[in-house]
């Protein structure tokens, strides 16, 4: 049977056994009946999730001109939230760096220690105690976000109070780890808020870095070894290497899930008085984007206050946009390396 310069035969042009017509195309899509039934359902479940979240933009965008339109105050800029009246006055900074930086303390913990747990579980612990230690972290995302809240509240902020004043004698010269005297309790501060924000997001970290580590090919780490790598240096340059994309994926993803976190943000911070002064420290009290509108729904009795809420969920929406598009755009520049 001649065989053509491209690859194709000429029995690429005859039927199958079966009788079937030959396959056509990049072999992708056979053309066949069930290949097009998926192929049709995949492009309408895209087409849906774009339009669902198109139209969610288009709704609190609605909904949030009205009010932004009477806001008397600059919504970027101002610390304000009072929608009462016939001029309502309100802005996002106190959300925005509340949100902002219980989000940054909780990745920064969670992400370097899920790494280090998905590879101790991927490349130095037996098969006897990886998969039962898998499984215990992954208990952790099933736990209600809730049940997090109140046992941080409840037992864990207490043995956060001494950490909270040895953080603060260490490095309280700066204002951004300085205790204030009449401040709130070390457990309804920002500090302690990251710390449970941290915990709930650890699971996903370490499910998702685990699974990319466990995909890293042998050959690229028999090669490290075999020019004489220990096996941290096998670690560092052939598994690290190959999984970071996806370590970047986990920590986007638990990104997500920190700034939107509700219950338990909303149990555990303490809230700003009316007309306090800005505190940079994390030893502060506050709300974020999801507590607020948690916390405000239930006297969201006028269009103006309702109005304000969700233009507060619009920032958060726009904001969590804005953070996976970045992680896409990473992500896309380090693929090549893992393909």
């Amino acid at each position: 049977m001649s065989t053509s310069i491209t690859g194709r035969s000429a029995a690429d042009e005859l039927p199958g056994p079966d009788g079937r017509p030959p396959l056509h195309g990049d072999g992708a899509g056979t053309g066949r009946l069930g290949d097009r039934l998926f192929g049709g359902a995949a492009t309408a479940s895209g087409v849906f999730v774009i339009a669902l979240v198109t139209l969610v933009g288009v709704f609190l965008v609605a909904q949030a001109v009205p009010a932004l339109q009477a806001n008397q105050a600059n919504f970027l800029t101002s610390r304000e939230w009072s929608t009462a009246g016939a001029n309502p006055r309100f802005g996002i900074v106190d959300l925005l760096w509340a949100t902002v930086v219980t989000s940054v303390i909780a990745m920064a913990i969670a992400v370097p220690l899920g790494v280090a747990i998905a590879l101790f579980i991927t490349q130095y612990a037996p098969a006897w105690l990886s998969r039962p230690a898998a499984a215990t972290i992954d208990l952790l995302a099933a736990v209600p976000s809730i049940v997090f809240g109140f046992w941080g509240l409840t037992i864990a902020g207490q043995y956060f109070e001494p950490v909270a004043s040895v953080i603060d004698g260490a490095l309280g010269w700066i204002p951004f780890f300085a205790e204030s005297e009449d401040g709130p309790s070390a457990k309804s501060t920002l500090a302690f808020a990251g710390v449970i924000l941290a915990i709930m997001v650890l699971p996903i970290v370490t499910a998702i870095s685990r699974e990319v580590f466990a995909q890293v090919p042998t050959p690229h780490k028999e090669g490290a070894l075999a020019l004489g790598a220990t096996q941290w240096e096998m670690i560092r340059t052939a598994v690290l290497p190959f999984g970071k994309p996806g370590v970047i994926s986990a920590a986007m993803l638990g990104l997500g899930r920190a700034l939107g976190e509700t219950l338990a943000v909303t149990i555990l911070l303490s809230a700003l008085n009316e007309g306090s002064a800005f505190s940079s420290s994390i030893f502060n009290g506050g709300a974020t984007f999801a507590s607020k509108i948690a916390l405000g729904i239930q006297e969201a009795n006028s269009a103006t206050s309702t109005g304000a809420l969700v233009a507060a969920g619009l920032v958060l929406f726009v904001l969590t946009f804005v953070v996976n598009a970045i992680a896409r755009l990473i992500i896309e520049r380090r693929k090549a390396f893992t393909e």
